[in-house]
């Protein structure tokens, strides 16, 4: 039992690192991790991820706002969308089969691979273009780079309408719906990568609560799983995000690729049935 819980700390401490790093929340790894690793039914780890996505965004968005990183007028505007998309996907996770959410998880995941490979501002030199919205502009000072970055917000209805989309997914596969969202910043909305991933951080536990009443209320949370990956993710948040501030943008975007398209990979064989390890 101790040796359980030691490992799901361990697990989600991994999981809180790469969330707070890339943005995402930890569930990309976590719900993989709770569902191949330890066995757990689906809908039991995207509740324990919802809530785990909580602490990843308690404990990377003071770090990231100090850091200059989020654009707060924007998060706020696209977390409209975003928590009513939740609302809907927590209602479809509680009444669709297991085997359909690992299809599901694994098409999002190679949508936010390809979207990530396509962009053009991974280098936060964004192309401004579209009827700009300036009053969304932001800037940040890239100690990677050792240069001040300015940049203007295009494409803010895509952006409104994608983020109703990452609520749902949020909410259905316990992602926090970073992975929708620091791609659709990044490569639609024309805001470099760090500010995506910080202004994602900064939004992703308003979405993940949403979500995670509806799972509370279904009977799917889990006390003896959650407790110990939101204990590790908090730790592996804090660490996450010191990391960010000096990792290159361009490093850190591949690393995002290649992270999502072997977990892509697994969970599409798990929807088969096919356990790896």
């Amino acid at each position: 039992m101790i040796l359980t819980f030691l490992l799901l700390v361990l697990l989600a401490l991994v999981a809180g690192f790469i969330g707070a790093l890339f943005g995402l929340g930890g569930g990309i790894i976590l719900v993989p991790g709770l569902t191949l690793l330890f066995q757990k039914d689906v809908k039991v780890a995207v509740a324990a991820s919802l809530i785990s996505v909580i602490a990843t965004s308690s404990a990377a968005a003071t770090v990231y706002v100090a850091a200059r990183f989020t654009n707060i007028r924007l998060g706020m505007l696209l977390e409209v969308a975003t928590t009513t998309g939740a609302l809907l996907g927590a209602f479809l996770a509680v009444h669709v089969p297991g085997r359909y959410l690992f299809f599901a998880f694994a098409g999002v995941l190679v949508y936010a691979a390809v979207s990530m490979l396509r962009s053009r501002s991974a280098s936060a030199e964004p192309t401004t273009v579209a009827a700009p919205a300036r009053s969304l502009s932001g800037s940040y000072y890239d100690p990677a780079a050792g240069t001040n970055i300015s940049y203007v917000v295009t494409h803010v209805p895509a952006g409104m309408l994608g983020s109703l989309g990452a609520g749902v997914v949020s909410a259905l596969l316990g992602i926090g719906g970073g992975i929708i969202k620091v791609p659709l910043m990044n490569a639609v909305m024309g805001i470099p990568l760090k500010a995506a991933i910080g202004t994602s951080n900064f939004t992703i536990g308003v979405t993940a609560a949403t979500g995670a009443i509806v799972f509370w209320a279904n009977g799917h949370i889990d006390p003896y799983v959650a407790a110990p990956t939101a204990i590790g993710v908090l730790i592996g948040a804090r660490i996450g995000t010191r990391v960010t501030g000096r990792a290159r943008s361009r490093a850190l975007s591949l690393a995002f690729v290649v992270l999502v398209a072997v977990t892509a990979v697994q969970m599409f064989l798990r929807g088969f049935g096919i356990r790896i390890g």
